[in-house]
């Protein structure tokens, strides 16, 4: 990974991209601070509804309903 300002990535965004392409990750700064990250891009497969079918399996003790302290905890209580 490397680490370069925003006038430097500015000047050499080229060869940023060219680094980014060849799997490198680049952080950008502006006065000292982190700012972003150039990443390459990758194309998300398509989800498929129901592709997790038969690999989970919930316990029938996750429709209980919650004890109460929990219960206002969620409710900001």
């Amino acid at each position: 990974m490397v680490t370069v300002s925003a006038e430097q990535a500015q000047e050499e965004f080229v060869d940023l991209l060219t680094r980014v392409e060849a799997g490198e990750e680049v952080i950008i700064t502006r006065e000292g601070r982190a700012v972003g990250k150039l990443v390459a891009y990758r194309e998300r497969g398509k989800r498929q509804f129901g592709s997790l079918k038969g690999r989970i399996k919930l316990d029938d003790s996750f429709f209980d309903p919650l004890p109460e302290e929990e219960l206002k905890a969620w409710e900001g209580g």
